[in-house]
């Protein structure tokens, strides 16, 4: 590159240089154009010199351990200014809020968090539009096989593959709740799971509360080694290796609402009615489970919202069982302060505001990076990922985006105006959205269909790419799998085939050409 390498990101320009403050020394000759502006003293007589403060003589070179005192300064500078400028996309701005850091990673502040009060150094904070870079390690053991001869953050879709850096040891099965056609699917890879891998299965405790399995004596040595959790009490975020479904695609959603950070990967067999987001089939599970686990596997990283909602307390206690609020998310954090009641959830396909049951339309503005874009009057406003793109987000009129694809969705349910299509926007940008003050009613918010409460006047929901994406084994590879999911589940572009011309009608269309063309 011409005039020498470029400056090191996260150097500011008078902090933390290994060569002392201020600007870079100049080396060599002015150029032509520093001599046009007065910025080299070539050619100036010696009066001008002496005018300009120019003595003519160099300033004395350093001894070589002022150098070397200088140079160990620069260096402690330079890792404190690097650790102050650091790059919150990449190296993570979720704080949930928990005090249980994510294992292997430490624990950094939150983008809400205000600057420290004894800081007097400001610092403005600029964001990518492609989005934070995703963590690519999936729980204890799990990660992404790294290419070495990549140059991108995320690796082509089609080269993601999994890997451990230890045998996983635990797996977590989540069933569909009330199906009696999954208790004899369940009990069999329980026991393929226990008995053939050794392995540690967690299953939810209601989960053993069906009659079907609580009446059954020969699975009761199985049911014993059993390690069981209940939702919203049980913290296994750090405990689990490997996440297998039996059922449909709720089941994956449930599976991502248990983990609020990094998300072990997940095998989806499907069992249930719709299966977009199951490919697997559970007739030979046991080869199946075996490639899984000796990391021979395709993943497929969907990426995540995470969402921050703000209430105003309005005199209403909460109650927080065990650190977990009444409706189930994380902490809620309450600042006494501003009168506030913070909540932060982790979703894979959409989040939804509605009108909920009043008969008015709902009103309410959205704002993109701080700058309102528009004001939705309609049913409501669907904020999805490309996961969630073949969802709700489908039905009510979007297009259907690819998984790997870095981006947000922003979808009207049933706007009241003839031009407002669905839009897509860049995965880094964060979104808010507030009621209107016109608004004559109240929204009401879900998230992947949970957790639905009310927002009124003053409330406030932020949304933008979360770090933390769900790494979906594939039976094929990314690619394959969509498009499979695609044809099988929603017939995407069937009709029936257009029929051909008969061979004797078109080579009457011939004939009767060349008789045109001969006369």
């Amino acid at each position: 590159m011409l005039g020498g390498p470029a400056p090191r990101a996260g150097w500011p320009w008078g902090r933390g240089r290994p060569w002392g403050r201020g600007r870079p020394r100049r080396r060599g000759p002015a150029s032509d154009g520093e001599r046009r502006r007065g910025g080299g003293t070539r050619g100036l007589s010696p009066a001008s010199k002496r005018h300009l403060g120019f003595s003519g003589q160099s300033p004395p070179r350093p001894s070589t351990t002022e150098m070397e005192q200088e140079k160990v300064h620069g260096s402690e500078e330079l890792r404190a200014e690097a650790a102050s400028y650091r790059c919150s996309a990449c190296h993570g701005d979720e704080d949930w809020g928990l005090g249980h850091p994510i294992r292997g990673r430490a624990k950094s502040r939150s983008l809400s968090a205000a600057p420290a009060v004894a800081s007097t150094r400001e610092f403005r904070r600029t964001r990518s539009l492609h989005g934070p870079c995703p963590v690519t390690t999936f729980g204890p053991k799990a990660c992404v096989l790294q290419n070495p001869q990549t140059i991108m953050h995320i690796q082509d879709p089609a080269s993601q593959r999994l890997t451990w850096s230890k045998s996983p040891k635990s797996v977590l099965v989540i069933k569909k709740i009330r199906d009696a056609s999954l208790l004899q699917p369940f009990k069999e890879l329980c026991v393929y799971l226990m008995e053939e891998n050794n392995m540690i299965v967690y299953v939810e405790k209601k989960v053993l509360e069906d009659p079907a399995i609580v009446s059954d004596d020969r699975f009761g040595p199985v049911k014993r080694k059993f390690c069981t959790f209940r939702e919203d009490y049980d913290d296994i975020s750090n405990q689990i290796d490997l996440i297998v479904c039996l059922g449909g695609d709720g089941t994956l959603l449930y599976a991502s609402s248990l983990f609020q950070g990094s998300v072990p990967p997940v095998m989806a067999f499907h069992l249930g009615s719709l299966g977009f987001l199951t490919p697997f089939n559970f007739e030979n599970f046991q080869s199946q489970v075996t490639q899984v686990i000796q990391g021979n596997a395709a993943v497929v990283l969907r990426s995540r919202l995470k969402v921050r909602v703000v209430k105003e307390l309005r005199g209403k206690k909460v109650a927080v069982p065990n650190g977990i609020s009444e409706n189930g998310v994380l902490a809620a954090a309450l600042d006494a302060e501003v009168g506030k009641q913070v909540m932060q959830y982790q979703v894979l396909n959409e989040v939804v505001i509605d009108r909920g049951p009043s008969s008015y339309l709902s009103n309410v503005d959205v704002y993109l990076d701080g700058h309102l874009i528009t004001t939705v009057q309609g049913d409501g406003v669907i904020v999805s990922t490309p996961t969630g793109s073949t969802a709700y987000a489908a039905a009510a009129g979007a297009s259907m985006i690819h998984p790997n694809v870095p981006a947000i969705m922003i979808t009207p349910i049933c706007p009241h105006s003839l031009s407002f299509r669905p839009i897509v926007v860049p995965a880094g940008v964060e979104l808010k959205i507030m009621l209107s003050p016109e608004a004559r009613n109240t929204v009401w918010v879900s998230f992947d269909g949970r957790k639905r409460q009310e927002v009124r006047h003053g409330d406030s929901i932020s949304i933008t790419t979360s770090r933390y994406p769900l790494p979906s084994i594939c039976v094929r590879d990314p690619v394959s799998d969509w498009f499979e999911s695609l044809a099988q589940c929603l017939h995407w572009n069937v009709r029936k085939k257009q029929a051909h011309f008969p061979e004797d009608e078109e080579d009457a269309d011939e004939e009767a050409g060349a008789g045109r063309a001969g006369s």
